[in-house]
């Protein structure tokens, strides 16, 4: 089964979708955090309010998801032209903090092509990655062998911080995804 686009909201707002022309409903406010991004700078949601917000939950080891979640994103980075870096912000969340540096992190994105200006890759402290993963209702959990468990969950936030959708899984089509982007852009 295909898990496209989770709308918290959406209980009470099914008809609501950015695709139809109608507005992306609003889940409420995205949770803030500061972070460190791959040269080691400080990075804040308050920092990148203004910005469309696409957020996703990766970790450099990782040989499943995480490689085809980055590489749908830098797809979409290519499509969105000249609005990423100037209007649109994609910030990757380790969830393995022990591992992932900001130097690793750097060398992950360099890989893909993703060591650009107006994309985060960020760390911080298993506590502070714990609360991030949490508050997005996102999950992550190291095994007794090391090996990292998670959720892949990537969420659009606007330019005023708000939580708008949530895509669970790896299988979301970039272009939906894209639309929902570009429909915020447009608000």
């Amino acid at each position: 089964m295909v898990v496209r686009r989770l709308f918290l909201a959406a209980l009470l707002a099914p008809a609501l979708a950015g695709g139809q022309g109608r507005p992306l409903p609003v889940i409420g406010k995205a949770p803030g955090f500061v972070l460190v991004d791959q040269r080691g700078h400080r990075v804040s949601m308050a920092d990148l309010l203004g910005n469309v917000l696409a957020l996703s939950f990766v970790f450099t080891s990782c040989s499943d998801t995480c490689p085809i979640v980055t590489a749908k994103l830098v797809d979409m980075r290519r499509r969105l032209g000249s609005e990423f870096g100037r209007r649109v912000h994609f910030v990757s969340i380790s969830v393995d903090p022990l591992t992932d540096t900001p130097e690793r992190l750097r060398l992950y994105a360099a890989k893909f092509g993703a060591d650009v200006p107006g994309w985060s890759f960020v760390t911080g402290t298993p506590a502070q990655i714990d609360d991030v993963v949490r508050r997005f209702g996102a999950y992550a959990r190291r095994a007794d062998n090391g090996a990292v468990d998670h959720l892949t969950l990537t969420s659009l936030v606007d330019a005023q911080g708000r939580l708008r959708v949530q895509y669970l899984g790896y299988r979301f089509q970039v272009g939906e995804m894209l639309s929902d982007l570009q429909a915020l852009l447009g608000e």
